[in-house]
């Protein structure tokens, strides 16, 4: 029993907390544009269902917190249903009610009688808080800490691979990749496993001189310690640096953020990359991830951070470095996610402001019904597929019997 209750806090506690923190800071997002643009707020929640904490201050925001940590939203006043954007007899009514009770001009201070660029700015500042959350968290690390820059040396060619095929020879220093200069072997890891079936062009400096080489990764599945079952690109490359290669660099505090902004951009790059591979039949969906996959990877990578060092001071200094790392990727995820054009995600707002901008109205109350039910399906669908990929990543019997054991 106590094992099982171990297994329970390393996946299951680490995972809330990464995802409160994320889904907070989104939520401020939306929160404090829109009182810097003097929106009234009713309700800051983080979490659904029944309040375990609820508190009202001076300005009449109720701040709440529900038993159900898995999201969150700020309720600006005068919100006519779960939309947010009512039409224009709803606009109608809702003008007509607020003068009645508060006085001519009050509604000046509701979100929905705002002008469209700043409903808009409200509305994407959730994403934004997101990737500038990412972009912080890289910055501190590059800052505080640093990186270590591990140049893509070929450490070995495995025989009858796309790698041995496109003439990759040990020594061989990886400088270049689809016409992007490289310079950490990750970078190179990635793209390949995102090119499964398309031919990827390398600048390799071998002995002096730059070699243009092409290997067309093939599609493999194998068992990856964090995510589970997943599968890749590969050519049959190992890559190992030298020992002179091996550069641990700690940038100031304008080079961390550009750095940090990079960093950000390639993981938005790289999931715009499998996204553009899905919708043209390259890739499969498999390699989605619901929440079951999201605490899995939480809790392996807790699990790695407490068995490197098993000195207290050093474990405490590996669980922070790893998971505030791991909360900057998801918050980008989550941040993206949002921004995706569907009803009831801010993209889908964002959406229907585009055609309130062109046709000087909003949406139609039936249109906008219509579209968030199937926003609602179809997030209900993608939640069922990525569990699915979960179980089938992860194995899920074996780590259900592993927390029983």
């Amino acid at each position: 029993m106590l094992g099982a209750l171990g297994q329970i806090l390393i996946y299951i506690v680490p995972f809330l907390l990464v995802l409160t923190f994320i889904v907070t800071i989104h939520e401020l997002g939306h929160f404090l544009v829109a009182r810097a643009f003097g929106v009234k707020v009713d309700r800051f929640a983080i979490g659904f269902g029944k309040a375990i904490f609820s508190r009202t201050d001076r300005h009449g925001i109720e701040w709440r917190f529900g038993w159900m940590p898995l999201g969150g939203y700020v309720k600006f006043s005068g919100d006519l249903d779960a939309s947010s954007v009512p039409d224009q007899a709803g606009l109608a009514e809702l003008r007509q009610r607020v003068i009645a009770e508060r006085g001519p001009g009050a509604e000046r201070d509701y979100f929905h009688f705002k002008p469209l660029w700043q409903r808009a700015l409200i509305v994407a500042a959730g994403p934004a808080a997101n990737f500038l959350l990412a972009i912080t968290i890289f910055a501190i690390v590059f800052m505080s800490v640093g990186t270590q820059l591990r140049p893509a040396r070929v450490a070995q060619v495995q025989a009858g691979s796309p790698a041995a095929a496109a003439g990759f020879q040990v020594g061989d220093l990886i400088t270049g990749v689809n016409g992007k200069a490289i310079k950490d072997g990750g970078e190179v890891t990635r793209t390949v496993m995102l090119s499964s079936g398309d031919p990827v062009r390398f600048t390799v400096e071998r002995q002096g001189q730059a070699v243009e080489l092409t290997a067309t990764p093939e599609r493999r599945e194998e068992n990856d310690p964090i995510a589970g079952r997943v599968k890749v690109g590969r050519i049959g490359l190992g890559l190992a640096p030298a020992p002179g290669d091996l550069r641990h660099v700690r940038y100031g505090p304008v080079e961390a953020v550009a750095e940090g902004v990079r960093q950000t951009g390639d993981v938005i790059g790289s999931t715009l990359t499998y996204l553009g591979r899905l919708v043209t039949g390259r890739e499969s969906g498999d390699q989605f991830s619901g929440p079951l996959g999201i605490a899995k990877a939480t809790g392996s990578l807790t699990t790695a951070a407490v068995e490197a060092n098993p000195d207290p001071g050093a474990i405490a200094i590996n669980l922070l470095l790893t998971l505030t790392t791991f909360a900057a990727i998801l918050s980008i995820g989550i941040g993206f996610l949002n921004l995706l054009p569907i009803p009831v995600l801010d993209g889908g707002h964002l959406l229907f402001y585009g055609y309130e901008a062109v046709a000087r109205r909003p949406v139609a109350a039936r249109y906008q019904e219509m579209g968030y039910r199937a926003g609602l399906a179809l997030l209900a669908g993608f939640m069922l597929f990525a569990t699915w990929n979960d179980l089938q990543k992860l194995n899920i019997f074996q780590f259900l019997g592993g927390l029983v054991s």
